[in-house]
């Protein structure tokens, strides 16, 4: 039987790159989208060609009011897809990106990357508890902003790094339960996220690969294998860890 992973935002980006890499290593895949349903459908097909199960479910993780109706939403689907009552892996990964300094971040900016990014985070890993089988893993997203500064990411890295503390504790408070929870934080990846600005602007790409040890900025492809690599059975004894994957950027 393979395993089921359910990931946030896995119609683009990162949280896209991640289903493909799981689906790779056979294992079947939920993932949520926000709004582009036919994008959805698209990456379901392509999970589907490698020889796996899919399917998508519509989610705005920065609304917290939706949180019980999804779960009732996915434990009926694992019902009837797969004739399961749990799930095995969850990766919060959807997001969004602000670019604004300290002294220019409104309150409003401020409340969604919040909602979105810690709150969404704390309180739809609360209501999926009773989906996630024993044994089963989380990882959260993260990212290297939490670590070193760069202007610009104050309110969102803020967030990250409340979702660093927030992994330690729901590590230790479901360690009973077998659940490891770790943490993934990217460095600067070429996607469209926050605009496109690494990925789009040729000087702060060029400045991102100066500042980065292995000369380069990253891909989707260096970060989605290694979520899938850090949720096999090899990496079981990983628990509560930070683990950062940016080439070595601002050391």
């Amino acid at each position: 039987m393979n395993k089921i992973a359910l990931v946030t935002g896995g119609s683009r980006g990162l949280g896209k790159n991640t289903v493909l890499a799981l689906a790779k290593q056979g294992v079947d895949v939920i993932f949520t989208y926000n709004s582009k349903q036919d994008e959805a459908e698209a990456v379901v097909a392509e999970v589907q060609a490698l020889g796996v199960q899919a399917a998508t479910l519509q989610l705005d993780v920065g609304n917290s009011k939706n949180f019980a109706a999804f779960a009732d939403q996915l434990g009926a689907l694992l019902s009837s897809k797969w004739q399961r009552d749990s799930f095995d892996f969850l990766i919060n990964n959807a997001g969004i990106g602000i670019h604004a300094s300290f002294a220019e971040t409104t309150e409003e900016q401020f409340d969604l990357l919040m909602n979105i990014h810690l709150k969404g985070t704390f309180f739809l890993t609360q209501k999926l508890l009773p989906l996630i089988k024993d044994g089963g893993r989380i990882v959260n997203i993260s990212t290297g902003l939490a670590r070193f500064c760069y202007p610009g990411y104050a309110a969102y890295a803020a967030m990250k790094g409340g979702i660093e503390v927030l992994s330690r504790y729901m590590a230790k408070e479901l360690g009973a339960r077998g659940i490891a929870v770790n943490v993934v934080a990217p460095g600067a990846i070429e996607t469209d996220f926050g605009g496109g600005r690494v990925r789009d602007n040729n000087e702060l790409n060029q400045q991102v690969a100066a500042m980065t040890a292995l000369g380069r900025v990253g891909v989707p492809d260096d970060i989605g294998p290694m979520i899938a690599s850090l949720l096999s059975e090899s990496n079981r004894w990983i628990n509560a860890q930070r683990i950062e994957v940016s080439g070595g950027m601002m050391l």
